[in-house]
């Protein structure tokens, strides 16, 4: 992923924005010799649910609706019928559990 940015961060810049990430509580750090390992201190899904509520908050003015249409603009020819098909049982099932 590093190789696909312009400039490469330096090793400061890398360690100063891991240690804000250890400060907020998002990772930690175990010594391994000289090095610092870090961690993650939540699960992935945990994680994930909580970066997708702050995009829906941030981008899409809390709208699953505004999220999904941005999702499916001008995208939709790239999903295939398993997906949609997919996608529509989750609506259901999310409509009937409610």
């Amino acid at each position: 992923m590093l190789n696909n940015l312009a400039d490469q961060p330096s090793y400061s810049t890398v360690r100063a924005q891991l240690r804000m990430l250890e400060e907020k509580g998002h990772v930690r750090h175990e010594e391994h010799g000289l090095r610092y390992v870090y961690v993650p201190t939540v699960p992935r899904d945990v994680a994930r649910r909580s970066a997708l509520r702050h995009l829906v908050e941030t981008f899409f003015d809390g709208s699953a609706e505004k999220l999904v249409a941005a999702l499916l603009g001008g995208e939709i020819s790239r999903i295939s019928g398993e997906e949609l098909d997919r996608l529509t049982r989750l609506f259901t099932k999310d409509r009937k559990e409610r």
